[in-house]
C-alpha cells in the first residue's frame, strides 16, 4: 500500500499565521481563504488545474500590505510540497503545460530536481506596478513563484508568450505552472525508483 502524500503545516510569525494542508493525489478540491481575494482565486486554480486538494487558512497584516500574507503562504505552500513529496520515488519527475486565457498565453516547465530555479520571463512592462482587484500586485505573482519554488525545491522554467489583460496574465501562469506541476509530481508505473541517474532528487 503506498504512502499518503499529503502535508499540513502551520506557520506563525510576527506578519502572518498560516495553517495548510495538502494532497498530492486529490482531485482539485480546495477551500482557500487568505484573505487576499485574487490570491484565493489564484490558489484555488492551481488546485483544480493540479488536481491536488489544498486548504489555506491565512492571515496577516494585510493592512500595511498583500505581500507579507502572500509571500508567507507561498513559503509554506512550497515547504509542504517538499514534505508531501517524499523520497519522490515513482514520480514521472517532469511536466511541461502551454495554457491559454483569452488574450494570455503561458508556457510552464517542472522538474522535481531539488534544486531550486525559477526562470521568469514575458510579463509586459508595467505588469509588476498594476494593482489586479484593487489589491494585488503583478509583481507578486514571481514572488509568489520564488516562495513556492525555494522551498520545494522544484526547478521551473515559466514563459509568457501572449498577454494583454493583468488578471488573465497571472491566472494563465498559474494554470500552466499547476499542469506542469500536476504532470511531474504524478506517479508513473513505468518508474522504478527514483528517476535520476544519480539516484537521488
Amino acid at each position: 500500500m503506498s504512502t499518503a502524500r499529503t502535508a499540513t503545516l502551520t506557520r506563525e510569525t510576527s506578519e502572518s499565521s498560516i495553517d495548510l494542508s495538502i494532497d498530492l493525489d486529490g482531485s482539485g478540491r480546495s477551500s482557500i481563504h487568505t484573505t487576499v481575494p485574487f490570491f484565493d482565486h489564484l490558489l484555488t486554480a492551481f488546485a483544480k488545474h493540479s488536481l491536488v486538494d489544498l486548504t489555506v487558512k491565512a492571515q496577516g497584516d494585510t493592512d500595511i500590505d498583500v505581500h507579507h500574507t502572500v509571500e508567507d503562504t507561498g513559503i509554506v505552500l512550497g515547504t509542504a510540497i517538499k514534505q508531501a513529496l517524499g523520497d519522490k520515488v515513482g514520480i514521472a519527475r517532469f511536466g511541461d503545460a502551454l495554457v491559454p486565457l483569452d488574450d494570455a498565453l503561458a508556457q510552464a516547465v517542472v522538474d522535481v530536481s531539488g534544486r531550486p530555479y525559477l526562470v521568469h520571463s514575458g510579463e509586459p512592462a508595467g505588469f509588476e506596478f498594476h494593482l489586479i482587484g484593487g489589491h494585488f500586485t503583478g509583481s507578486m505573482v514571481r514572488h509568489v513563484f520564488e516562495a513556492i519554488t525555494f522551498h520545494a525545491g522544484l526547478t521551473v522554467h515559466l514563459t509568457l508568450l501572449a498577454g494583454r489583460d493583468p488578471h488573465h496574465i497571472a491566472e494563465a501562469e498559474f494554470k500552466a505552472f499547476a499542469r506542469a506541476f500536476r504532470q511531474a509530481v504524478a506517479l508513473d508505473p513505468r518508474v522504478s525508483g527514483v528517476p535520476s541517474t544519480k539516484g537521488a532528487l
